[in-house]
This record gives C-alpha cells, sequence and structure tokens, in this order.
C-alpha cells in the first residue's frame, strides 16, 4: 500500500499481510470441507428409481459430482489456494525475518557511531 506518510514508494504492514494469509487459510479450509462434501456426494448414488432413464441421469448426476466436475474443481482449487497460501505465508515469514535483521544492524550500526562519535569527541577536548 503507498505510504502517503512520507510519500515515498510502499509502505509494508506485516500484521495486516497476516490476517489477510490467516483469512486465505480459512477460505482454503472451507474449499476442503466443500471438497469432502462433494466426494460424499458423488460415491452416494441418486435414489432416482430403476427405469433406464433413471440409471443413465443418476450416472450423469455422479460423473458431476465425481472428478470430471465438482469434485475436480473443487480438488484443483483447493490445491492452488493451499500453493498459494505457502508461498505467501514463505514470503511473509522471509520478509519479517528480513527486516528484523536490518533492523538490529542498524541498531547496533547507530551505537557503533554514537560510541564512535563519542570517542572521538572525548580526544578532541
Amino acid at each position: 500500500m503507498p505510504d502517503e506518510g512520507s510519500g515515498r514508494g510502499y509502505a509494508v504492514a506485516p500484521e495486516e499481510l497476516n490476517a489477510l494469509v490467516k483469512t486465505l487459510g480459512e477460505v482454503a479450509d472451507a474449499i476442503g470441507e466443500l471438497l469432502a462434501s462433494a466426494e460424499r456426494l458423488g460415491e452416494r448414488p441418486p435414489q432416482l428409481g430403476t427405469s433406464p432413464f433413471a440409471l443413465v441421469l443418476a450416472d450423469r448426476l455422479r460423473a458431476t459430482a465425481g472428478e470430471a466436475g465438482l469434485t475436480g474443481e473443487l480438488g484443483a482449487a483447493e490445491t492452488r489456494l493451499r500453493d498459494y497460501h505457502r508461498s505467501l505465508v514463505s514470503v511473509l515469514t522471509g520478509y519479517v525475518d528480513l527486516d528484523q535483521a536490518v533492523s538490529s544492524t542498524l541498531d547496533t550500526a547507530s551505537t557503533v557511531l554514537d560510541t564512535a562519535t563519542g570517542v572521538a569527541g572525548k580526544l578532541l577536548r
């Protein structure tokens, strides 16, 4: 998101990104539940009767709910969403770790600079 405070570049808000990544994980879990429901639906033969037409229709309904239909689509969506979620978690974790390392390095550099400035000031008096 644009950094409106400084007017330059972008500001990253890891807390907000964590919340979004968590929500994405919850959506993936919900799709997983839908997938399980669709699989159960595809396993159960519809109770449409024993006429030839009813048997053909029942087979078509099972196929539509099965791997070639709803179950397949939901499975693919869940896989893609979970892969994307894992990637986001990895990138966000790497960003936070790098940000902490840079912050620590800058704090150390600031301390060293303050100490050097203090020593130099004493030597010049």
